[in-house]
């Protein structure tokens, strides 16, 4: 599990093909800090698990349908990433929880520069619409954000200055995709009416 607060930029150094997935290679001085085989971090939101160390650079392989859902299948050599090492129980969550599972992926639409800071726009995906309100969370490439403003085609951000620092969401411009994952609270929301009221229409049935 993560929280969305990226503890670094990094950057993939390498992406080798392995059957229909990847291995990448990927540096980040902070997160390999006391990581070991087997651990998770997070790439641009995507959770993936180490396979390989060596100094600052770490080793990750992504399969097929992760490439598919996700931005990692058109990052080459090169391209930054937020990465954030799995949370610790004995931490503070200061973000959201984080599953570091893709829901989908967006666009960006626009850039609106304010007195501290940006409003950034996103498209957003039919499927996803139902769990994004505003004042909810969500996870962009990552990072733990407050949805500002929804409508049924997009939704709306406010970046402060240390997140347009901090974290590759700064350079996005309009057309850059991104990686979306929505609150999982919101998902075991919706489950759990469904079925109280699956439950009460067949009770009414009998």
């Amino acid at each position: 599990m993560f929280t969305g607060i990226v503890e670094e930029i990094g950057e993939i150094v390498r992406v080798e093909p392995a059957g229909d997935g990847a291995r990448l290679e990927i540096r980040g001085k902070t997160v390999t800090e006391g990581t070991r085989h087997g651990d998770s971090i997070a790439v641009d939101g995507v959770c993936l698990t180490v396979v390989g160390l060596d100094g600052e650079v770490f080793t990750v392989d992504v399969v097929a349908e992760t490439l598919a859902r996700s931005t990692l299948g058109g990052k080459d050599a090169g391209a930054r990433v937020n990465l954030e090492r799995a949370v610790r129980a004995d931490q503070r969550l200061g973000g959201h929880i984080v599953q570091g599972h893709v829901d989908g992926t967006a666009a960006v639409l626009d850039r609106t520069p304010g007195d501290h800071g940006e409003r950034m726009r996103f498209s957003l995906p039919p499927a996803l619409a139902r769990y994004v309100v505003e004042k909810g969370s969500i996870a962009v490439d990552g990072v733990s954000l407050t949805v500002a403003a929804v409508d049924a085609e997009s939704f709306t951000v406010a970046l402060i200055p240390a997140t347009l620092e901090l974290t590759t969401l700064g350079a996005r411009r309009p057309g850059d995709p991104v990686n979306l994952e929505v609150d999982v609270i919101a998902k075991y929301v919706e489950k759990q009416v469904a079925a109280y009221a699956g439950a009460h229409a067949r009770e009414a049935g009998r």
